[in-house]
């Protein structure tokens, strides 16, 4: 189905039409380009404001691969492959979370955005939330202890006062999500999406 827009480029020497089609596949490409980004992007401050990640976002994470995966053209293998390497990151995840490491919320986090991403991403994914989340750790665990000498207003604020208070766990949010969009962005998908958009 294509859908034909026309609108109106308007600049000081004159107007000028601007005919264009808006198809399925233009569809598809903007569902993939705005569910992935916006659940991680809800997901990492939902982690740093509440120190919780939700299981609604990894849930429509989840939903939203298994509606768009076939609807970009992947077929059921890849999506079998897809799924298999998610469950093996759930299971990984919750080997840490059984040992204190990290949070449940991290840790289904982690396989939904493993389940976007396949095999061939999944690991540059792990190292770079790996690598985010020391540097996340050493700057929280040093703020903690510099606790005493940080501003009062500073420490007051809603945001800090959970991230400085020590019984809180890390946010490994912080890490996960922005490692996820950078990994993301040479995903197949954003290729695809880029493809469909010419």
């Amino acid at each position: 189905m294509v859908v034909r827009v026309s609108a109106v480029l308007r600049i000081p020497w004159g107007k000028f039409p601007v005919p264009f089609e808006l198809t399925f596949d233009h569809i598809v490409a903007f569902a993939v380009l705005t569910v992935f980004p916006l659940c991680v992007i809800y997901a990492t401050f939902s982690d740093l404001l509440s120190m919780k990640i939700s299981n609604l976002t990894c849930g429509v994470l989840v939903l939203g691969f298994f509606i768009l995966a076939p609807l970009s053209g992947m077929g059921w293998q890849a999506i079998a492959i897809h799924s298999s390497v998610a469950v093996a990151a759930l299971v990984m995840g919750m080997s840490f979370f059984s040992m204190g490491v990290m949070g449940g919320g991290d840790a289904k986090l982690i396989a939904a955005v493993s389940l976007w991403l396949g095999l061939g991403l999944t690991l540059p994914y792990i190292l770079a939330a790996s690598l985010l989340g020391a540097v996340v750790t050493l700057v929280i665990v040093g703020l903690r202890k510099a606790k005493p000498r940080l501003p009062q207003a500073f420490r007051d604020w809603r945001v800090m006062a959970k991230v400085l208070d020590r019984k809180e766990g890390i946010p490994y949010g912080l890490a996960l999500g922005p490692a996820a969009l950078v990994v993301f962005t040479i995903s197949p998908w954003v290729t695809s999406a880029a493809r469909a958009s010419l």
